[in-house]
Order: structure tokens, then sequence, then C-alpha cells
């Protein structure tokens, strides 16, 4: 198979067996199964799907676009360090995460992170993606990146609908005070240790994109 078929084929299939297995498939599996099987069941589906994305994106062509050039890096850097921002708030204090205190964090007033959504890790995921659009550098990258685009936009809906499920009037609640499109203007108010931790990360995960890819990234495009 082609390896662009088959990365495509890949990333339907870690998107679509993602959705299956967390909406509509979920209730009648853990029926049948149990809570535990079912969320082993559920990793080695996503593993699978993974590892196959992996070996079919190693097998493309690595840089057969044309690149958008500095404009396309300057645009990626400033939204990967955003999304870490997001990705790091989202860690904590999350309700859509799952925690036994997942109503009591709904009830409280949305702060950091959640002041600019309520979905703070899937548009971490989403910037991270359209960071790697701009960029422009591959149809192995637009494949992959477009998965992670769809995964995280349209997850972050249906995870509404089953939060709202699932918790009822509190998720009601949390829904009614937060928003799903992000209001960026609450983004610098997060914190001053989350921007400091997520710069440094961002720096660090910047410089390793050279061991890693092959490509440098960031601020080390320009400063080696």
């Amino acid at each position: 198979m082609d390896p662009l078929v088959s990365l495509a084929a890949a990333s339907a299939a870690f998107v679509g067996s993602h959705f299956a297995m967390s909406h509509p498939l979920r209730a009648p599996l853990v029926a049948t199964v149990g809570e535990k099987p079912f969320l082993g069941l559920y990793s080695l589906v996503a593993l699978a799907t993974f590892a196959w994305m992996v070996a079919a994106f190693r097998a493309a062509p690595p840089a057969d676009l044309g690149g958008s050039g500095h404009a396309g890096w300057i645009v990626a850097s400033v939204l990967t360090l955003p999304a870490l921002v997001l990705f790091l708030g989202s860690l904590s204090k999350n309700p859509a995460l799952p925690d036994p205190r997942a109503e009591t964090l709904a009830a409280r007033d949305p702060a950091g992170v959640f002041a600019v959504t309520r979905h703070p890790m899937m548009w971490s995921f989403a910037l991270w993606a359209l960071a790697h659009i701009a960029l422009w550098w591959s149809v192995r990258t637009l494949i992959v990146a477009g998965a992670v685009l769809f995964l995280a936009l349209v997850g972050a809906h249906m995870q509404d609908r089953k939060k709202r499920a699932l918790m009822g009037a509190a998720w009601a609640g949390w829904q009614a005070r937060t928003r799903y499109w992000p209001r960026w203007s609450a983004l610098p108010r997060a914190g001053p240790v989350l921007w400091l931790v997520a710069l440094a990360l961002w720096l660090l995960v910047t410089w390793a994109h050279v061991p890693a890819a092959g490509i440098p990234a960031g601020p080390w495009l320009w400063i080696g």
C-alpha cells in the first residue's frame, strides 16, 4: 500500500476508533466486559492505530511540499507556546478529566485556562495541528495534523454531549459559564507561573525538535 494511503487510513482508524469507543460503543462494551477490561481494550486499540500511524508516517515522503518559509515558522512558533499554556493548565482542576471531584470542580467559577475555554486540552492539540499545517512541509504532516485538528475540535463538541449525559446539571452549569470557542484575550491571565513553566518547556521541546526530527524549530531556527 502507498505510504500516504496507509497513513490516511491509519489516521482515520485512530480518530474513528477514538470517537466510537469514547461515545456510542463505550456503554455497551463496558456493560459486556466491565470498566477495567474496557479501558485495557481502549488503550490497546489506541496504541495499535497510533503505531500504524507512526510506521506509515516514517515511510511517507518527508518533505514533498514547498514549505511556507520563515513566515510559516513564525506562525508555528507563536501558536505552540499558547498551546503548551493551555495543555499544562488543563491538567489541574479540569472537570472534563476522570476525577471523583468533577462535579465540585464544575461548580466553581472558571479561572486560569478555563476562563479561555472549557476545553483547553483539546484546543492545545488544535493549535499544535494548526502550527504544523502552517509550515506546509509535507503531505504526511498535513494528514496527521488534519486528523489531530478534527479529533480535537469535533471531540470537544462530543465531550460536551457525553459530560451532559454523565453529569447532568453540574456540566450544564459549567458549560453555561464557559466557552467552547476560546476567548484569547483571557489567555495572558492564565498566571505568570504557568506561563514561565510553559516557556521553559517550549524552549526545551523546540530544542529537542532537532535531534527528534532533524529540523530546527522555534527560536533555534534563527539562533542555532
